[in-house]
């Protein structure tokens, strides 16, 4: 019983402070049952990389992939709802929280927000709804590992110059319903010049210095994480010529 009640605590914890890493017992892993061929051949130990799993191209559909593979993975929630208060004054919060009016009563649900990354290459988002809290958060967390990238790191910006990765190789550019989002090299030690909420995604990314300009309405917070993790994809299919490839440093995946 006493171990029962210490893992209640610990869930309850991980529901109160948002941003904790997400492990995986040793009990979770071995009730594992892989469903798909990717899934069986990582179970069995073929395959021991993630980045074996990119050279492959094929689709990550089980979330344990991403726990075996990616083993020093965190997880982190976005401020995507927004309290009551008058004149939309309202804190942010993590759950976005909708109500449905019906004979019975206001039926109401949360939906939620996670990114995924090992701050070192690899990031992915996912979106989950629920009529709960707890399971919104997990079906979110969930699907970001499902939704993981590998992106392309370097050193782009004309004022520094020292060929490491440290921010992107080059400028991109994202979209997303009416926001777009074009994210420029930053020399090494400028930080990250950009909103507060896809600093997040870009720490877990493995990003440390890069400008930021967006345009329309920024105030739809999921449409505008959308934006900036389209212009991730977008530094692994822009294609690079060999030649400038040592100048900027690129690197993609893990150094």
């Amino acid at each position: 019983m006493e171990n029962v009640e210490k893992e209640h605590e610990e869930l309850v914890v991980v529901e109160e402070i948002p941003g904790e890493k997400i492990t995986q017992t040793p009990e979770e892993t071995i009730k594992w049952t892989p469903r798909t061929q990717l899934g069986r051949q990582v179970h069995e130990g073929k395959i021991t990389t993630i980045e074996e799993v990119f050279d492959l191209h094929v689709p990550i559909l089980e979330p344990q992939i991403v726990d075996k593979l990616l083993v020093n993975a965190e997880s982190d929630l976005l401020l995507i709802g927004q309290a009551k208060g008058k004149f939309g004054g309202g804190q942010r919060r993590v759950f976005r929280q909708t109500q449905k009016k019906t004979a019975e009563g206001n039926k109401p649900n949360f939906a939620a927000c996670a990114v995924v990354g090992n701050r070192n290459g690899y990031v992915g988002i996912g979106y989950g709804k629920s009529k709960e809290t707890v399971p919104a958060r997990d079906k979110a967390i969930r699907r970001a590992k499902l939704n993981i990238i590998r992106i392309r790191r370097g050193c782009g910006s004309w004022q520094c110059g020292c060929k490491q990765p440290h921010s992107i190789p080059y400028a991109v550019e994202g979209k997303c319903g009416a926001i777009r989002i074009r994210l420029i090299p930053g020399p090494k030690g400028k930080g990250l010049i950009i909103q507060e909420e896809l600093k997040k995604v870009l720490k877990l990314a493995g990003i440390q210095d890069v400008w930021s300009k967006t345009y329309g309405n920024t105030h739809r917070r999921l449409n505008l994480v959308k934006a900036c993790m389209s212009a991730l994809q977008k530094l692994v299919e822009t294609k690079a010529n060999a030649k400038y490839a040592e100048q900027l440093g690129i690197c993609e995946g893990k150094i």
